[in-house]
């Protein structure tokens, strides 16, 4: 069911594979020029030769602007002519950032895609209902490419037509589904809502967009599965850089491919194992946009140790959040999926909320949590206060709950949830909220 001799080898050997494989890097982009090696030469580095492993923290780091800055092409570490597809990032600050990929990076990123189906227990037999975008988004095309690789039957729906999606999932009885995790939510209430069953879906493969253990615990309540978490991003490959297994204990990180650090967001400087830090990675093995050192923004924490499914590799906790998505609520540092554990861990509300930022008097922000009540919300005495109170424990968090009528809060057909709006004028981002 897995590559032993890639993902079960022993740390030595890993160590031993990516120091060779590091030298490589380095040895390309000195010799490409550019930003990464010039600034490579200006840390001291000649060639490979120069750095090990134990060096790493010390190179330079490479940022998103970076690639703003070179835009489209100004990166690339090949021929022009080799490159063969581009995708990117979905834009939700505003501007894709675009990635080149040569044809044996297509085939590393299917070879990933399918290490990640593998590890929700997929095999030649599955049939993958895929409902990740398709496009430049790189998800719909990651996972269609590998399951094919693995020769599983890929369902190739994309986002939206919830009905369709429902009586695809019901007359071809996928094992496996791939899309973001609020989309997996709505699609087991609409199965519910249609008299649906489907007990032929055994795990589900979700990314996209940060999500907590109780988001997980409410999508399987509504959906007969195992749901995984993967993580990638445009510009280290796409999905496939990290998944969990069916033993739920964390993402395997490809290490062979992607070696992984977690470092401070503000200093820079490497964090103890297991604590929260910023993840920074580096692809030796890409051709067309191989990164050194790139900061991706993401908070999560690593930790190393074999897991029961016979990988060695390291594993990294489910993100935290994005180091630019922090909120600050009234001196009060606080992640959205924080307020996401905090809310569906009550049992008080569904698992539908949005964050409004009310912005309107600037010397008085305060965050409006808007949710709606749980099937068995008639148990519990005032919801909206105890989880002003719940908030304010967990979090120190001074928040305005306000619980909606069932239906309030906007949901995700296409694309990522938007768990956070900013209120500044206007009519509110949420009718009914004052």
């Amino acid at each position: 069911m897995f590559d032993p001799k890639a993902e079960a080898m022993s740390r030595d050997e890993r160590a031993a594979l990516q120091r060779h494989r590091l030298w490589g890097l380095i040895d390309r982009l000195i010799s490409v020029g550019g930003v990464q090696g010039e600034r490579l030469r200006e840390a001291g580095v000649t060639g490979g030769a120069d750095v090990h492993l134990a060096d790493l923290h010390s190179l330079p780091f490479t940022v998103k602007q970076d690639l703003w800055d070179n835009y489209p092409f100004g990166m690339l570490a090949v021929p022009r002519d080799q490159v063969v597809a581009v995708h990117g990032s979905s834009g939700t600050r505003g501007r894709p950032t675009l990635v080149a990929y040569t044809r044996a990076d297509l085939d590393l990123w299917a070879s990933m895609c399918a290490r990640s189906l593998q590890c929700a227990g997929a095999t030649a037999d599955s049939i993958v209902h895929n409902a990740y975008g398709y496009g430049l988004f790189t998800g719909g095309q990651g996972i269609h490419q590998g399951a094919v690789a693995l020769g599983a039957t890929v369902v190739p729906m994309s986002g939206g037509m919830t009905d369709r999606q429902v009586r695809m999932l019901a007359d071809l009885r996928p094992d496996i589904l791939t899309c973001t995790p609020a989309y997996a939510l709505r699609l087991g209430e609409a199965a519910a809502e249609a008299g649906v069953e489907l007990p032929y879906l055994k795990a589900g493969v979700f990314g996209a967009e940060p999500w907590s253990e109780e988001l997980r615990t409410a999508i399987e309540n509504v959906l007969p599965i195992k749901a995984l978490d993967i993580y990638g991003l445009s510009e280290i490959i796409g999905p496939g850089v990290a998944t969990e297994c069916l033993e739920q204990n964390g993402l395997h990180v490809n290490e062979d491919h992607f070696i992984v650090e977690a470092v401070d967001p503000k200093t820079g400087e490497p964090v103890a194992e297991g604590e929260p830090g910023e993840l920074v990675f580096t692809t030796p093995t890409k051709q067309a946009l191989p990164l050194l050192r790139y900061r991706t923004g993401d908070i999560a924490s690593l930790t190393h140790g074999d897991c029961n499914c016979g990988r060695s590799l390291v594993r990294m906790s489910k993100i935290r959040g994005r180091a630019d998505d922090m909120l600050v609520i009234k001196g009060v540092n606080v992640y959205p999926s924080e307020v996401e554990r905090v809310l569906l861990g009550s049992g008080r509300v569904a698992p539908h909320y949005q964050l409004v930022v009310d912005r309107r008097e600037e010397a008085a922000v305060r965050m409006i949590v808007a949710c709606e009540p749980a099937a068995a919300a008639a148990a519990f005495d005032d919801p909206a206060a105890q989880l002003v109170q719940a908030l304010h424990e967990a979090l120190g968090l001074t928040a305005d709950v306000r619980v909606l009528p069932e239906g309030s809060v906007p949901r995700v057909e296409v694309g990522k949830a938007v768990r956070v709006v900013t209120w500044e004028s206007g009519a509110p981002p949420i009718p009914g909220l004052t």
